[in-house]
């Protein structure tokens, strides 16, 4: 199944066998104090910046329901967001893991975003679109 957005992941996540917990970490772009004229020009246009984790939360499919009352929840409970990482964990049978399980990959999720590395994490627009980082 191709992925290619927010509700696609959900649905893909409900279709498995086991259990899931879905790991969200919501990313703000920030521009960097020593930025070159030339990256606050691009920053001002919408490019460029720094991705910071802002805030990350685990729930499961039926708790997220559907990307806008994510989004809408997101944008009651915490800062402005550019981008979503998103990755899964899985349980036993089909209970899925616990939120306590979850917190140490969160953990990670959080330390590899910040040196830049989105492997095993798929990333969303404020659209809920897929975006490559790459």
């Amino acid at each position: 199944m191709t992925i290619s957005n927010f509700d696609d992941l959900l649905l893909a996540a409900c279709e498995q066998p086991q259990g899931q917990r879905l790991l969200l970490v919501f990313a703000s772009a920030e521009l960097p104090d020593d930025a070159t004229p030339q990256q606050r020009a691009e920053f001002a246009q919408g490019e460029g910046g720094a991705l910071v984790p802002a805030m990350c939360v685990d729930k499961t499919p039926d708790e997220i329901g559907n990307f806008e009352r994510l989004a809408h929840e997101a944008g009651q409970f915490g800062p402005r967001w550019q981008v979503v990482f998103v990755s899964t964990l899985s349980g036993q049978g089909e209970k899925p893991p616990t939120s306590e399980a979850a917190e140490p990959v969160l953990e990670r999720m959080v330390e590899a975003i910040k040196l830049g590395s989105f492997a095993n994490m798929i990333a969303f627009d404020t659209l809920g679109q897929a975006v490559n980082l790459a």
